[in-house]
C-alpha cells in the first residue's frame, strides 16, 4: 500500500483509509474484527471513526477491543461535534464539550493518544478561536497529535487557519469532505483554498454511497442488504436521473478500458490535488481487499480529460 503525507504537516497515511462508520451499526464485533484484520493485512494504516458512529460510541469501543498492539501500527482518526444524545443538545465544538469528548473517545478507543482529531461539523454557536485553543491544549498535553476539520466550507477552513496563525495555535492539517465522481462541489472553492494553506483532503463517500460500485441498475430493485436498501434517504439523494446518466457513461468508459467502477473511483480521486487518502467503509473483508487493489492503478491525462467531459467540474 502506498503512503502519502497528509497535507504539508500531517502524518504519512495509506492512500486508502478504512471508514469505520459501519462498526456497531451495520456489523457486529466479530464482523468488524474480520474487516479490521483484513485492512491491516493489506497495508491500510488510516482508520477513521467518530464518537457518534455505531449508535454513539460503538465504533470506537469495537476498535478499542480489536486493535490491541496493532494500535501502534496505524494512524487512528476520530471526530467530535455530532450529537451524543437524542435531544441533540450534547454536541458542538465548545471547550467544555471538546475536553469531555476527547477523554470519552480515548477511553473507548483504549489508547493514550488520538493521531488525528477532527471537528465533525462546523459549530456556529462557538467561536473558532475557542475550539482551536481547546484542541491546541490537547496537542500540548500529548493526547492529540494532529487536528483536522470535516464538512467545512472553504471560508470556514480559511477562517480557522488564519485564527490559528494569528494566535500561534496548532492548525488543521486536513479536511474530510464528501468528494467523488458524482459530487465535485469541493473543487469550486475548498480545494483551491486547501492548496493555498497546505491541507490534505480525505474524501468520504468516494463511491457515492455505493452507486459507483456497479452493483445497482436503473429501473431495477435495490438489492437487499445494501446501504440504499436500508437507508432510503441516501437512495433518494443519489439515485437521480442525472446521476444515472453519468454512471452509465462511466460504465461504458470502464468497459472500454478494462477498468472496474471501483478502480475508476479510487484512481480518479487519488489523481486530484490535495487528496492524501480515500476513506472507504466496508462491511466485509472482500470489500476492503477490493478497495485496496482499486488504488493500485493510474489514469492517463487523456483519460482524466475524458472523465471531465462525462462528469464536468462544478
Amino acid at each position: 500500500m502506498k503512503l502519502r503525507k497528509l497535507g504539508n504537516s500531517g502524518p504519512q497515511v495509506s492512500v486508502v483509509g478504512l471508514g469505520c462508520n459501519n462498526f456497531g451499526m451495520r456489523i457486529d464485533l466479530e464482523a468488524t474484527r474480520r474487516v479490521v484484520d483484513k485492512a491491516l493485512d493489506v497495508g491500510i494504516t488510516l482508520f477513521d471513526t467518530a464518537d457518534i458512529y455505531g449508535n454513539r460510541g460503538g465504533s470506537e469501543e469495537m476498535l478499542g477491543q480489536i486493535l490491541g498492539e496493532n494500535r501502534k501500527r496505524i494512524v487512528l482518526a476520530t471526530k467530535f461535534g455530532g450529537a451524543m444524545d437524542d435531544a441533540g443538545k450534547i454536541k458542538g465544538a465548545s471547550r467544555r464539550f471538546i475536553m469531555s469528548a476527547a477523554e470519552a473517545s480515548l477511553k473507548r478507543l483504549r489508547t493514550d493518544w488520538i493521531d488525528l482529531y477532527q471537528i465533525h461539523f462546523p459549530d456556529p454557536a462557538t467561536p473558532i478561536e475557542e475550539t482551536l485553543r481547546a484542541l491546541d491544549d490537547l496537542i500540548r498535553a500529548g493526547k492529540v497529535r494532529y487536528i483536522g476539520c470535516s464538512n467545512f466550507a472553504a471560508w470556514q477552513m480559511v477562517d480557522a487557519q488564519w485564527t490559528a496563525k494569528h494566535f500561534d495555535l496548532h492548525a488543521f492539517v486536513s479536511c474530510q469532505n464528501e468528494y467523488s465522481l458524482l459530487v465535485r462541489s469541493v473543487e469550486r472553492e475548498l480545494i483551491p483554498a486547501m492548496q493555498k494553506f497546505g491541507l490534505g483532503m480525505l474524501p468520504y463517500f468516494p463511491l457515492a454511497s455505493g452507486l459507483l460500485t456497479g452493483k445497482y441498475a436503473r429501473n431495477k430493485p435495490v438489492p437487499e442488504g445494501t446501504r440504499f436498501h436500508s437507508l432510503r434517504g441516501l437512495a433518494d439523494r443519489y439515485l437521480t436521473e442525472s446521476n444515472w446518466k453519468i454512471e452509465e457513461r462511466l460504465e461504458k468508459f470502464c468497459a472500454k478500458r478494462g477498468h472496474t467502477m471501483v478502480e475508476l473511483a479510487f484512481t480518479w480521486l487519488l489523481a486530484r490535488p490535495t487528496v492524501a487518502s480515500v476513506i472507504a467503509g466496508a462491511t466485509k473483508p472482500e470489500q476492503v481487499e477490493q478497495n485496496a487493489k482499486a488504488a493500485e492503478g493510474e489514469l492517463t491525462p487523456e483519460e482524466i480529460a475524458e472523465i471531465d467531459e462525462i462528469t464536468p467540474k462544478p
